[in-house]
């Protein structure tokens, strides 16, 4: 029997899982533009001020994604507008290093630095993922040429002991070195520009309930070199009429929302969810916070302690038991439900309420009960 590729988000804003769910609202506009001929180039330029004006940027530049941001805002600071340099690249003529924080040189799915690559940079990590201090980043910049330093927001990245974006602005600056924002997954669509920052890239299928895409923002002349990418190495990360076309509709939407609403009905989520799981016999259910400081909560689920059994299966003696057995529980069932399991080997699974409708949170209540029955 043929296996259904649609499943109930309960990971969050993930690709792997289609990054969010349109609303039949910006699905109508994608198809509208899908069916008919359109003049791109309009489209495009009509789109891009609208995401200016909503970011309060001086342009914008609309991206097949936040991946494709970084090698695009790379590129342009490389090559500004001389077409021999953008039509050569990733190839340059000369060393074009760009600084990353080591615990900022995450993989989401990809490397950070290859992105880096594509775009003709040439990573310098700089410090350890436990700990960058301030003084490595002051040295570099006394003693060395960069073109860019990339910074990335992101709850991949350590959390601690890195330099802060406030402080990159102001050192690199001062050393006539721009910074960029990877911003892929954030929300606040201005604090970043509004921290100095002279590109920020946001994905806008993920916070946005866009379709699969992105958008570089900043001042007009480096958006003007990031829109000349496409005489280049963007030419292989181009976007459709219809995708344009929702992404200006998603983002219309998400200014539009109230934000108290939407953030109060993740938590109703939530409280339904750990209320229908306050009497299980062998999972334990907690609230964690978002690791990098977004407003909401996901509901954390681990065993108990002390030896399980799921039929003739032993669930293992650890502390928190075999949680990699819940997840396959939950995977293999019809509907298929998918779990944010960052954490697995902390012995725990995460419920994300982001992407989830209260119907689809009772069936996961009813799911994790079926798990819970079996193992007593």
């Amino acid at each position: 029997m043929r296996v259904s590729p649609f499943v109930i988000n309960a990971a969050g804003k993930l690709t792997a899982l289609g990054g969010s769910a349109q609303s039949e609202q910006v699905a109508q506009v994608q198809f509208e533009a899908a069916s008919q001929h359109v003049d791109l180039a309009l489209l495009r330029s009509q789109v891009s001020e609208q995401i200016a004006g909503i970011t309060g940027a001086q342009a914008a530049c609309i991206t097949s994604g936040a991946a494709a941001g970084i090698a695009i805002s790379v590129a342009a600071l490389i090559t500004g507008d001389h077409l021999h340099r953008i039509q050569q690249l990733p190839q340059t003529d000369e060393t074009h290093q760009v600084i990353l924080q080591a615990g900022h040189a995450i993989n989401f799915g990809a490397p950070v630095e290859q992105m880096i690559r594509l775009g003709g940079g040439k990573p310098r990590i700089l410090g350890s993922a436990s700990q960058v201090h301030e003084q490595l980043l002051l040295d570099c910049l006394a003693n060395e040429q960069f073109t860019a330093l990339l910074y990335v927001k992101s709850h991949h990245c350590v959390q601690t002991n890195q330099i802060s974006l406030e402080r990159c602005v102001e050192i690199c600056h001062r050393h006539e070195v721009p910074v960029i924002v990877d911003a892929a997954a954030e929300e606040d669509l201005s604090s970043f520009l509004n921290a100095g920052a002279d590109l920020v890239i946001y994905s806008g299928g993920k916070a946005f309930c866009g379709p699969t895409s992105g958008f570089i923002v900043g001042n007009t002349d480096l958006i003007s070199f990031c829109e000349l990418q496409s005489q280049g190495i963007s030419r292989t990360m181009k976007v459709g009429k219809d995708t344009i076309s929702g992404l200006g509709a998603a983002l219309n939407e998400y200014v539009a929302a109230d934000n108290d609403a939407r953030l109060g009905s993740f938590q109703a989520r939530n409280t339904l969810l750990m209320a229908a799981l306050s009497n299980t016999s062998m999972l334990h259910a907690r609230l964690q916070a978002d690791e990098a400081g977004r407003p909401f909560s996901r509901v954390a689920v681990s065993l108990k302690q002390g030896d399980r059994k799921l039929g003739d299966k032993q669930l293992g003696d650890k502390q928190h038991g075999d949680i990699t057995a819940l997840v396959h529980f939950l995977k293999s069932g019809s509907p298929s439900i998918r779990t944010r399991n960052h954490h697995l080997n902390e012995g725990y699974l995460l419920i994300d309420p982001r992407e989830l409708s209260e119907s689809q949170v009772a069936l996961i209540a009813k799911r994790l009960l079926q798990f819970d029955q079996q193992l007593t």
